[in-house]
């Protein structure tokens, strides 16, 4: 009988180094010129739709052929979020050292959702989380892991929240209880609350009506007064507060919101207290901004996003627990394939019984090894200067007659207004066609910058006013960059004021 030949169809060994070489090749020249690269690629999205238009290959395709359409195809048409001018949304501009973490944990294959797929990933995951604690001043014994992003990791928090401490048994009954007959309540602040918490509600299926939004300060932080009020009114119409979500470095304006006093309330009132500190949580690193933190160490469970303030390439969330346990009930799941049918002494952590994937990358890897680079000190140094960079913008706004500014500048996030003294005067009997007319202008402003290519920008709501929104968190970003970035706002600004006054 003929012996049938498989063929597994891998690169050979020798035009796997070479094709390796020209890759390594191609990023280091995209490093080298991450500075001066156009941000954004202004084209649009039937143009780039175009570009990708193929059938799918029948025959296989040469891999260095391929390889090439990363220089002809992708770069060309992609958002450069290691950019020094991206400031975009709240995107982390990408370790170096993280990017060849991800080519070896693609290269190995592990899958951490079990420990016998993954020891030595596992247990890089399970020193990094404690890293992750330590940097935040929580329980290096907490449970914890990483998930794609912040939306998850919210997620995997408030339903450990509702697994823990509903009334009635609801991994079993679900969300279907006669004995229950109001809603579960989520309460977060009305002005800087993060959307991500309404999709987390959606996949909970708790209904959007279950967000109770609380009243904020002027300083944009959350009312605690107003806290309470809510939660009082909730119970007298029979619903059960399950989670408040505290703003741990807010989406807009960078604000923390009154830890020590949310954590009183959800301890006195047995409800779970979730800091949403995606943003901005590992601000605890920089001791000038230590004690906003002060309460954090209390909260049930944490959110922070590595792939924000840490310059983690994507994608990469997290999240703290402080009773491990608690994780654990909430999503262990069993079955004999996933550990085999008798027990052994090879084993360990399955991280599967601790959140809500089971099929999981080594996305710790990169977070391992860009801490060991940068270390706590590298850290600092590097937040530091993005904050001390919104302040410098900050100073410039001021400075500025025909710029406003409408918070204090607190960690790496700024929203400023471009309102020229000369439309005020113009407007100045009709407020609301001066608003009308600044939202307009600060929207075409940040459109235009974007297809310059100088910098990328968006812009935001602030109390109801269009503004201008930098997410300065990129570790390349500089002060001449804000400079640049500052004077190019300002002449599109003029040139779009001075064109429709003509």
């Amino acid at each position: 009988m003929e012996k049938e030949v498989f063929d597994n169809l891998d690169i050979k060994p020798e035009d796997f180094r070479k094709l390796g070489y020209r890759v390594i090749d191609m990023i280091t020249e995209y490093y080298a010129s991450i500075q001066e690269v156009p941000v954004y690629p202004a084209a649009t999205s039937s143009e780039v739709e175009q570009i990708f238009k193929e059938d799918f290959p029948v025959k296989g395709q040469d891999p260095f052929d391929i390889v090439d359409e990363w220089k002809s195809k992708i770069l060309p048409y992609a958002t450069h979020l290691g950019s020094p001018r991206y400031f975009g949304f709240v995107n982390g501009s990408g370790t170096m050292i993280g990017t060849l973490a991800e080519a070896l944990a693609a290269a190995v294959n592990m899958n951490p959702g079990g420990w016998k797929p993954a020891p030595s990933a596992t247990e890089v995951e399970r020193r990094t989380i404690a890293w992750m604690a330590e940097m935040v001043g929580y329980p290096g014994d907490c449970g914890g892991l990483f998930t794609t992003g912040g939306t998850m990791a919210n997620f995997t928090a408030i339903e450990t929240a509702l697994r823990n401490i509903a009334p009635y048994d609801i991994t079993a009954k679900g969300l279907q209880d006669k004995q229950m007959p109001g809603r579960f309540k989520v309460y977060m602040s009305d002005h800087e609350g993060h959307i991500s918490i309404i999709r987390v509600v959606d996949l909970l299926n708790l209904g959007r009506e279950s967000i109770h939004l609380v009243k904020s300060r002027e300083d944009f932080s959350m009312d605690t007064n107003d806290l309470g009020r809510c939660i009082d009114e909730d119970i007298t119409n029979g619903d059960f507060p399950l989670c408040v979500v505290a703003q741990v470095g807010s989406i807009n304006v960078g604000v923390i919101d009154p830890l020590e006093e949310i954590a009183a309330i959800c301890k006195k009132r047995n409800i779970w207290f979730h800091a949403d500190g995606a943003c901005g949580a590992v601000g605890t690193l920089l001791p000038e901004k230590r004690d906003q933190y002060k309460g954090l160490e209390l909260a049930d469970s944490i959110t922070l996003d590595p792939h924000k303030w840490l310059y983690i390439p994507y994608d990469c969330g997290c999240v703290l627990i402080r009773d491990a346990e608690k994780m654990r009930r909430a999503f262990s799941i069993q079955a004999p394939y996933l550990r085999g049918t008798l027990p052994t002494e090879y084993t360990g952590l399955y991280y599967l019984d601790y959140g809500p994937e089971m099929s999981r990358g080594f996305r710790a890897l990169k977070v391992w090894m860009s801490i060991k680079q940068f270390g706590a000190e590298g850290y600092r140094k590097l937040l530091s200067q993005n904050v001390k960079c919104v302040e410098y913008l900050d100073s410039l706004v001021r400075k500025d007659k025909d710029f406003e500014a409408l918070h204090k500048p607190n960690l790496f996030i700024y929203c400023m207004r471009y309102a020229p003294q000369k439309i005020k005067d113009k407007y100045e009997q009709d407020s609301i066609e001066l608003n009308k007319y600044l939202d307009e202008l600060n929207q075409k402003i940040a459109d235009e910058i974007q297809l310059s290519g100088t910098a990328f920008i968006m812009t935001s709501k602030v109390r109801g006013k269009t503004v201008i929104r930098l997410s300065v968190c990129s570790h390349r970003t500089t002060k001449e960059d804000i400079e640049i970035v500052f004077l190019k706002l300002k002449e599109i600004g003029e040139s779009l004021t001075d064109r429709s006054e003509n």
